[in-house]
């Protein structure tokens, strides 16, 4: 069974949903990809909500939390390595595509790996925030690559201390 709740942060509404096991999803509210996968879940507080909701208050006053509710994520092989080096960026901190295709294809003994598909499984990160795919940049610094807005990509970045005037927002009509 799914459970879903919402939460109120300073940058809009958020859906968080759980299973018994995790987390396994926290969206934006209008967000592309919004509640993907979610199935027959039910409006009520759970245990694991509660935490994440907790998780939350801490990192909205602009410190990192120290602790992490269960997570629970969907999904393929590929998708579920990537979000696991998501998951090793530190708070306050950058990453590139190409840096994580660049781990994922020394993991697998291979020469190189695709930044593009490495995009498209951080795309389709269903927990945002705690899997923090919005410390991911372009290897030329643009802010690319956020389902929940550029604009709540900079400010969750600037939130976590970043300085943001290194990078470039992109223009109307860039892919995200």
């Amino acid at each position: 069974m799914q459970y879903t709740t919402h939460y109120t942060s300073p940058l809009g509404e958020l859906i968080l949903a759980c299973d018994d096991i995790g987390l396994v999803g926290l969206w934006f509210a209008g967000q592309k990809y919004e509640a993907a996968g979610l199935k027959d879940a039910h409006t009520q507080e759970h245990l694991i909500l509660e935490q994440t909701k907790n998780w939350l208050d801490i990192y909205f006053t602009g410190k990192e939390p120290d602790f992490f509710p269960p997570l629970h994520a969907s999904g393929s092989d590929f998708r579920k390595e990537v979000w696991e080096i998501l998951c090793t960026i530190p708070y306050g901190a950058t990453i590139t595509y190409g840096d994580i295709a660049q781990q994922i294809a020394q993991k697998q003994g291979r020469k190189r790996m695709s930044a593009q598909a490495v995009g498209g499984a951080v795309g389709h990160n269903p927990i945002g925030i705690i899997v923090p795919c919005h410390r991911v940049v372009g290897t030329n610094g643009s802010l690319t690559g956020y389902a929940g807005g550029i604009q709540r990509k900079l400010a969750l970045l600037k939130l976590e201390g970043i300085d943001v005037s290194k990078f470039t927002i992109p223009t109307k009509g860039t892919a995200i």
